[in-house]
């Protein structure tokens, strides 16, 4: 999003006419002044949200500061939004952080699941061993009786 015009990086000033992508135009208020705005198409309503959030900081900050003057409670607006930002920056990298341990512990887990299963596996091939030698036990021994018998 870029204002019409009053942008100082050269790249983000989209004289009419020449953008390569259909851009919009808002008048939105911030601070009891008028701005007009340009954006991508479709951005409009998130554009006016965005001002409205701003417009109701710089009023928040007016009410408890007194009239300290427009561009102060402008810049300590922004100072906010920047701090606010910097804190969800930090608080992403935090949750990327443990997702990443998640994730790490998810592989312990499933190897340690890879190990049980074998263990088990072993264990029933373990037994199923000695259930067939106790069967041909009791077979050769059924037989060795009725012979006698």
């Amino acid at each position: 999003m870029t204002m019409a015009g009053s942008d100082p990086n050269p790249a983000c000033i989209v004289p009419a006419g020449t953008a390569e992508r259909p851009m919009a135009h808002v008048s939105v208020t911030i601070n009891g002044r008028q701005y007009r705005m340009a954006c991508e198409d479709g951005q409009e309503a998130h554009l006016l949200r965005l001002a409205k959030d701003l417009d109701l900081r710089i009023s928040e900050l007016r009410g408890r500061f007194g009239e300290i003057g427009d561009m102060r409670l402008v810049v300590m607006a922004a100072i906010t939004v920047s701090d606010e930002l910097a804190e969800a920056g930090k608080r992403m990298r935090q949750l990327e952080e443990e997702l990443a341990g998640m994730h790490d512990a998810g592989a312990v887990t499933a190897e340690r699941s890879k190990a049980v299963q074998a263990a088990i596996a072993s264990a029933l091939n373990s037994a199923a061993e000695r259930i067939e030698r106790v069967t041909r036990g009791l077979n050769q021994g059924l037989v060795e009786e009725i012979a006698v018998g």
